[in-house]
């Protein structure tokens, strides 16, 4: 099982957002409703048993964290993410190192969109100063691991145990 700790995402307007960057940017966008924040990819694993052990000490976040920015990862820019930089996802992350888990180079973000190619940099530049310091939504407080399933229709996500 492919599995992966994470906590869900609500954009304010991800309709917009992907309307914005239609003819700028080519790529595979992620459906809405598999938006997360990962904390913890965990790859393939044969069972959920010692991870759900290993989260067992963790709580969840204390409240919402505001998502206020885009980004990218690569050069040229390969993943198109939104960002929140806010020091309690880095106060959550040390958690998360103390109850056993790896966080190498931890960057909290909610990739929006696998980029193919971009069609116009400037205004893909452009574009992204207009969403600069942008509120743009936020993460809920709950964490939970998650079994990533690939099905003909793209990825799925379900959950399979939560952090109460």
């Amino acid at each position: 099982m492919r599995l992966f700790i994470a906590s869900p995402v609500i954009l304010d307007d991800y309709a917009a957002i992907k309307e914005d960057f239609k003819n700028i940017i080519e790529g595979t966008w992620v459906e809405e409703e598999n938006l997360h924040m990962t904390w913890v990819f965990l790859g393939e694993m044969p069972k959920a048993k010692s991870t759900i052990a290993k989260m067992s000490s963790l709580t969840n976040l204390e409240s919402t964290v505001e998502i206020a920015e885009l980004g990218y990862f690569g050069r040229p820019p390969k993943i198109f993410f939104a960002r929140a930089e806010q020091k309690i996802l880095y106060e959550k992350a040390r958690h998360f190192k103390e109850a056993g888990f790896d966080l190498y180079r931890f960057k909290p973000h909610i990739t929006l969109c696998r980029i193919k190619v971009i069609h116009d940099y400037r205004a893909y530049k452009e574009k992204m100063k207009a969403y600069r310091e942008k509120k743009l939504g936020i993460i809920l407080p709950q964490i939970a691991l998650y079994e990533s399933k690939r099905t003909s229709e793209g990825l799925e996500y379900q959950s399979i145990f939560e952090i109460k």
